[in-house]
């Protein structure tokens, strides 16, 4: 398995997936700028990666700061974190790694600065470690719906790429796979950038999974041929009441799935949802620039100085999501607001078995 990010020598290692499939090539930041510049253009993306990358800028940028206490160092690292917080407003998990590195400063305050900034590191290697896991978890739930002989369908990139390891939505097939289920994908290309035919369906040939890509505009034409059982897609923020924020498209996709009978499933590691958020209607959706849609790969496609309009996201809402894939199980999107409540008796509500 290719590796995304890792630390090495007080640097963030991140795969540069702008070069996928063409080119397997790695970048090398040594500043939080560096890495807050590679969550901006792409070269990182995916909600869990780019979590992953948040926590490690956030380590490396302290370990930039002089400061003669432990007060100073966490005035002096609020800029990092306002930094990397501006790279990417609809993903949740930005967020989650500064409030998490927030938290854990302030919890070590009586640290001398050079100790917590090495506790800083070892954090985000701890974050990057703890999404390995948890991307399993989702695949051992979520397996239990991929049959033999099902064809499933993905929307963009949630694989490996986008997390630490296993991906969210490409999590339950790796773990069908080892269960030794005999299924195939089918990958939407996932216009503009095209996640799903650059990364997508390279990492699942390299996994050894029968895929298939699609046009992002045919899979309703599959749907009505009975050629799709089930849809997985990932998500970049899913709020309290189950609405889901994914890659442009995705809305699209679940209606049809929708129309179809077709089951459609949200894979979600918790740092993905935002429980502070009530509906989807509250989700900044990030837009882009336009030459993403005017040009491939640097040939223009369209006319010059045509509008564009350039939505990075859009949001699902709950009523489409047959189940959203957690690492502590599948819950219907009306039940997810319980797993917040450390009484909820989570067994009574999850879908389905490990």
């Amino acid at each position: 398995m290719v590796k995304t990010i890792y630390w090495k020598d007080n640097k963030v290692v991140m795969l540069d997936q702008s070069r996928l499939p063409l080119e397997v090539s790695y970048i090398e930041c040594s500043n939080y700028e560096c890495v807050a510049d590679a969550i901006s253009r792409l070269l990182i993306r995916g909600a869990p990666a780019i979590g992953i990358a948040a926590s490690m800028g956030i380590a490396i940028g302290g370990l930039g700061i002089s400061a003669s206490d432990t007060e100073e160092f966490r005035k002096k690292i609020k800029p990092v974190m306002y930094h990397l917080l501006s790279t990417r407003p609809t993903a949740v998990n930005i967020k989650w790694a500064v409030d998490r590195f927030t938290k854990f400063i302030e919890a070590n305050m009586d640290k001398p600065v050079s100790t917590l900034k090495d506790m800083l590191v070892q954090e985000s290697i701890n974050v990057l470690n703890e999404d390995i896991e948890i991307n399993r978890a989702i695949g051992q739930w979520g397996a239990q719906f991929i049959n033999d002989g099902d064809t499933v369908l993905t929307h963009c990139n949630a694989g490996s790429l986008a997390t630490g390891g296993y991906g969210t939505a490409t999590s339950p097939m790796l773990i069908a796979k080892e269960q030794g289920k005999k299924f195939r994908v089918f990958a939407d290309e996932t216009r503009p950038v095209l996640q799903g035919a650059r990364l997508t369906a390279w990492e699942l040939m390299q996994a050894g999974i029968d895929v298939t890509l699609i046009t992002d505009n045919s899979a309703g034409a599959l749907m009505k041929k009975g050629m799709i059982d089930l849809a997985i897609v990932g998500t970049d923020r899913t709020t309290r009441n189950g609405d889901v924020a994914n890659k442009i498209g995705t809305y699209s996709v679940a209606v049809l799935c929708k129309e179809h009978n077709i089951p459609f499933y949200v894979a979600a590691p918790l740092s993905s949802i935002d429980f502070n958020m009530s509906s989807g209607d509250q989700i900044p959706i990030e837009e882009r620039a336009a030459e993403e849609v005017t040009t491939i790969w640097g040939h223009r496609v369209a006319p010059e100085g045509v509008k564009v309009i350039n939505m990075a996201f859009d949001v699902t809402p709950a009523k489409y999501v047959s189940a959203i894939i957690t690492q502590k199980g599948a819950f219907r999107p009306s039940d997810l607001h319980k797993i917040q409540d450390e009484k909820s008796d989570l067994s009574s509500i999850r879908i389905g078995n490990k």
